[in-house]
């Protein structure tokens, strides 16, 4: 039974998948480092705040960062201050910053593109406004 279409859904296996934005875990990353420096673990947590974002991989979180790093869109140093071991720090530089901007101008346009399909799609189907479905 597939979760977004309820008891309604028979038995045949649901081919609906949640929508999600591909690689939009880079743009959050340097929104939250752009609010504050960071190590991963706290930009784990910080981006587990949000009960709308997926739980991040570790693995996933951290060799984003190290890709981020080595484009030089954000830059990280060993904090060895305070108690426990050295953690790293990462911190947006410039050019991330330019990047986080074409970032949000290319997601404007994704949106305004999935605005113009939805319309199309509410003016076949107007029950469909809420997200609810009745087909397969």
């Amino acid at each position: 039974m597939c979760s977004h279409h309820g008891q309604h859904q028979r038995v045949i296996s649901c081919r609906c998948t949640e929508v999600q934005v591909r690689s939009f875990l880079q743009p959050q990353l340097m929104l939250l480092l752009l609010k504050k420096s960071a190590h991963g673990y706290e930009l784990m947590e910080r981006l587990a705040q949000d009960a709308e974002t997926p739980e991040a991989d570790p693995g996933l979180l951290y060799r984003t960062l190290r890709q981020l790093e080595e484009d030089g869109l954000v830059r990280s140093a060993w904090d060895t201050e305070g108690r426990g071991p050295a953690r790293r720090v990462y911190e947006l530089t410039d050019e991330g910053l330019e990047y986080l901007h074409a970032w949000a101008v290319n997601i404007r346009k994704t949106r305004q593109r999935l605005d113009r399909f939805l319309a199309e799609y509410e003016a076949y189907f107007p029950a469909e406004k809420g997200g609810e479905s009745n087909v397969l």
